[in-house]
């Protein structure tokens, strides 16, 4: 797929006529609010086999060509570069899908193992109904070869709602993670209505993930934390009543997120996580943790100095790196998950953590500031659709921040009031999907689910194969 970015005057009709697909493919592709008004800056995923990559400093077409296995005269005519031997950083490149040609007696089976992908992908690529129906001459678009992941999310509704959630993004996730069960100071939890979720998980074959967490909207949890984390027996009373939940309700996984813990309590933190994974290792499970977004190991403050990163990844299967909420709702206007920022916490967390068990955050929301800010006040939360419906309302150009690879726009509402909205569209989600490659990280973690984002999941199945365990009971 390749991304377009539309420009003044332009109309659907008009992009659909240059990529040579319907207008519906394209409405339905990115569920579009109104197909009629588009806005200066949006982007648009155009659901075709090519792919396009960002030229970086030093790179020469041939190794483009190498990198996707097609031929370097495929990409000059692609772009119609005159000259092949200057091509600028920064420049994107639409990069053609391989052409194969069925030959007399060739099958699906035998064309999926020279190119090394799927009989299943070649067969939906090309849209054919009956693999085994294949004729000479035949001309097969080859899928790019996509990296396998895992993903999660975490969904904060709980009964039928957060399993409605569940089924409809079910197919792009390896776990779900509902949020959360509340500690309680004598070592028990405060349980969440999460029966419809785990139903929906085993339906979809998601592997649901059992969270749990010290701090509630009222209360930051930093004494609770330091209740449990010096106390080994309310420790070991914590850990029977997670491990017979998780046996009750079909859980095959812990994470664990403390958050605000003292920072007096590193060494006490780490040393409840060695006891919770020797324990549950024991009966079968896995254990992950939740990390705040730090840059190095001296970061001060109370949100990072106890999450001990090296120790995070020594200890547990795997981690989930919280990058986001940089524009926090109660703060000023910003990016909510920028790419630069993102990239410090990745550049420090891969020199401690091995890659292959580090998820990084995606935030799937956008926000509304009020302008100028007030310190305290709070910023409207919603959905990326949400977010281009009110820039359509209100006539708003879409600008897009290079450093944060962040889109945001501008407008005054009905009472004269200049509001500053960021959010996330196309190009920022293959900027992040792009960073899970280049660092060759185990995968995605969303926060959170219920806010709907139709490029996001379009652009994750182009980009990725998401691993599946097809035995989840």
């Amino acid at each position: 797929m390749i991304i377009h970015i539309i420009q003044r005057g332009e109309t659907l009709w008009n992009i659909a006529e240059r990529y040579g697909i319907s207008l519906s493919e394209i409405i339905a592709a990115n569920s579009l609010p109104d197909p009629n008004r588009l806005l200066i800056g949006q982007s648009l995923v155009i659901p075709i086999a090519f792919r396009q990559h960002i030229v970086r400093a030093g790179e020469t077409l041939w190794q483009i060509a190498q990198k996707y296995g097609v031929a370097v005269g495929s990409i000059v005519q692609a772009n119609h570069i005159s000259d092949p031997s200057k091509i600028n950083p920064g420049m994107i490149l639409n990069i053609p899908p391989r052409i194969h040609t069925v030959k007399p007696g060739e099958n699906l089976s035998q064309i999926s193992q020279i190119y090394r992908i799927s009989v299943q992908e070649i067969a939906k690529a090309n849209r054919i109904q009956n693999p085994d129906l294949l004729y000479p001459g035949t001309r097969l678009t080859i899928p790019f070869v996509k990296p396998i992941i895992d993903v999660n999310a975490y969904t904060i509704h709980a009964g039928e709602e957060g399993g409605k959630e569940v089924r409809e993004a079910g197919s792009f996730l390896t776990y779900v993670s509902p949020f959360a069960y509340i500690i309680r100071e004598d070592g028990g939890l405060d349980a969440i209505n999460d029966t419809a979720i785990l139903q929906a998980a085993l339906t979809e074959q998601v592997i649901p993930m059992m969270s749990i967490t010290n701090f509630t909207f009222r209360d930051p949890g930093s004494r609770l934390a330091h209740a449990i984390l010096s106390n080994t027996e309310l420790q070991d009373r914590l850990l029977t009543t997670i491990i017979n939940t998780m046996k009750e309700k079909g859980y095959r996984g812990l994470n664990i997120d403390f958050e605000n813990v003292f920072p007096d309590d590193r060494e006490l933190y780490n040393q409840f996580l060695q006891r919770a994974v020797d324990r549950l290792h024991k009966e079968g499970y896995f254990v992950s943790t939740a990390l705040a977004p730090k840059t190095s190991a001296e970061q001060k403050g109370i949100l990072y100095e106890a999450h001990d990163y090296a120790a995070h990844g020594r200890i547990a299967d795997f981690v989930i790196l919280m990058t986001y909420e940089w524009g926090y709702r109660l703060g000023p206007p910003q990016a909510i998950s920028p790419l630069n920022q993102i990239k410090q916490v990745l550049d420090y967390a891969v020199t401690v953590i091995p890659r292959n068990k580090i998820f990084m955050g995606f935030q799937v929301y956008a926000r509304d500031w009020l302008l100028p800010h007030v310190q305290g006040q709070e910023a409207e939360t919603f959905d990326m659709q949400e977010a281009i419906r009110r820039a359509v309302q209100h006539g708003a150009v879409i600008q897009y921040d290079r450093t944060s690879q962040s889109p945001f726009y501008r407008y005054v509402d009905e009472q004269g009031r200049t509001h500053e909205v960021w959010f996330e569209d196309a190009r920022s989600t293959r900027a992040k999907f792009d960073a899970v490659k280049d660092y060759g990280l185990r995968g995605i973690s969303y926060w959170v689910l219920g806010y709907p984002f139709p490029q996001n999941w379009v652009l994750l199945e182009d980009n990725f194969q998401v691993r599946k365990f097809r035995s989840i009971h």
